[in-house]
């Protein structure tokens, strides 16, 4: 399916994304869900990504699995397993967590995305104070 392979190649180096390409992928009515929020909309979609891409100084995926899905109630179509590695500057240390994407593919183009991810590994860790709380929690949780 040619949309899987342009998604790829899209997440493959997301910090140097064009946002007008992202209407090659998305359909126009896409909903598109993260930990933070959701959007409606290739342009609101076309907006985040643009606010996204201008903090990072790089942001890139690595694709580990692409599911085909057999028909479900929720009409997903594709199951994504990824590593993302995000440097939002060199003062920073580099951010790297998995995910999972849920995909919607309707005439080659992405109606639905949700991304699953741990939001603590990615914001509240890196946070002074709370990012040492999150990880005492997590370890006490653990044992």
């Amino acid at each position: 399916m040619y949309a899987i392979t342009r998604f790829k190649e899209l997440y493959q180096e997301l910090s140097s994304l064009n946002p007008d390409d992202l209407g090659l992928l998305y359909a126009d009515d896409v909903v598109f869900i993260d930990p933070i929020t959701t959007h409606r909309g290739l342009t609101a979609v076309t907006q985040y990504f643009s606010a996204l891409t201008e903090h990072a100084e790089s942001c890139q995926f690595d694709i580990d699995n692409v599911i085909a899905c057999e028909k479900n109630a929720q009409q997903i179509t594709h199951v994504v397993t990824w590593t993302m590695t995000l440097i939002i500057n060199k003062r920073r240390p580099t951010i790297t967590l998995d995910g999972i994407t849920q995909l919607r593919i309707c005439n080659d183009r992405i109606t639905y995305h949700r991304d699953y991810y741990d939001l603590g590994e990615m914001v509240y860790e890196h946070i002074p104070i709370l990012g040492w709380f999150v990880k005492k929690v997590k370890k006490r949780l653990a044992t």
